[in-house]
C-alpha cells in the first residue's frame, strides 16, 4: 500500500497499538488487556455501542512471518431498543477478533489486495477497523428484549405485556354499518 494513502497514526490514540516491545521473529507474543473509549458511530440503526463507553480488549499479539496477528476478545456495552416492543435494551456483547496486520514491504503487499489485510505503519497498528468489523457484524439487525417478546398491539400501540388477557379491538367495516343498525333495531324490538 502506498505510504501516502494511509492516514497518519497517533501512537497515543486508544485504538492504536504500539508493537515496539514485540520482537519481529515468528512465535514472539505478548498479551494486552486494556479498556478504551468506544469510537463514535459503532452500531446499526436500532442498537449500538455508545460513543465513549468502555470497550474491554483482551488481546494476544503474535509475531508471524508477514506481520503481527492480533487475536482475542472484545467486550462492549450495547444500548438500543427492542425491534418488537420498543423498550430500551442494555446488555454486553463479547465478540472474537482475529486480524493479521502486515509489515510494510512484506510479500503480503504483493499477494493481497489493499483492503484485504490490515497494514502496519512502522510499529503501529490501527485496531479500529478490525474492532468495527467484529462488533458491527455481530450486532442483531432486529434486536429484541427477549426471544418471546410479543411486541405491540397493532391497533392501539400498547405493549402486549401491559394489556389484559383477551384484549381485542372490534373492527367494523363501514360497508356493513347499515346492517349493524338494522340488527340493533331488531334486537331492541
Amino acid at each position: 500500500m502506498p505510504e501516502h494513502s494511509m492516514k497518519h497514526l497517533d501512537p497515543r490514540a486508544p485504538l492504536v497499538l504500539d508493537t515496539r516491545d514485540l520482537p519481529r521473529r515468528p512465535g514472539a507474543m505478548r498479551t494486552l488487556d486494556r479498556v478504551v473509549p468506544a469510537p463514535a458511530n459503532l452500531g446499526v440503526e436500532m442498537i449500538g455501542v455508545p460513543a465513549g463507553a468502555d470497550v474491554s480488549l483482551d488481546l494476544r499479539l503474535e509475531s508471524v512471518s508477514e506481520g503481527v496477528l492480533v487475536s482475542g476478545i472484545i467486550t462492549v456495552p450495547l444500548e438500543g431498543e427492542c425491534g418488537r416492543c420498543l423498550v430500551p435494551i442494555s446488555e454486553d456483547l463479547t465478540v472474537p477478533v482475529q486480524e493479521l496486520f502486515a509489515y510494510a514491504k512484506s510479500t503480503t503487499d504483493e499477494t493481497t489486495d489493499e483492503d484485504e489485510v490490515g497494514r502496519m505503519q512502522g510499529d503501529l497498528i490501527d485496531l479500529e477497523p478490525a474492532l468495527r468489523d467484529a462488533v458491527v457484524l455481530a450486532l442483531p439487525v432486529n434486536p429484541v428484549c427477549r426471544e418471546d417478546c410479543p411486541g405491540l398491539c397493532p391497533e392501539c400501540g400498547v405493549r402486549w405485556d401491559e394489556l389484559p388477557e383477551g384484549h381485542t379491538h372490534e373492527q367494523k367495516d363501514p360497508r356493513w354499518a347499515a346492517l349493524g343498525k338494522l340488527n340493533l333495531k331488531i334486537t331492541e324490538e
